[in-house]
């Protein structure tokens, strides 16, 4: 049971499955916010940018619509 295989196109997650992943995306975006991309090169600045827009675009989507992960969301 330790694989972490996407699941079938269509399938829900298990709530406790979701709450990890969501988990785990907090983390990455809170440690690439606390990054000090000012001794880092232009491309690893870039790079670093470009991943932390594409977390936070994911977190936008997968946000409950109730409004529920608000919190969670770190801002740049």
């Amino acid at each position: 049971m330790g694989s972490l295989s996407a699941p079938a196109s269509g399938e829900a997650l298990p709530m406790e499955q979701e709450f990890k992943q969501g988990y785990r995306m907090h983390r990455i975006l809170s440690n690439l916010n606390r990054l000090d991309v000012d001794r880092l090169d232009d491309a690893d600045r870039e790079r670093v940018e470009t991943a932390r827009d594409l977390l936070e675009e994911v977190s936008l989507l997968t946000r409950p619509s109730d409004g529920a992960g608000a919190d969670a969301h770190a801002d740049s």
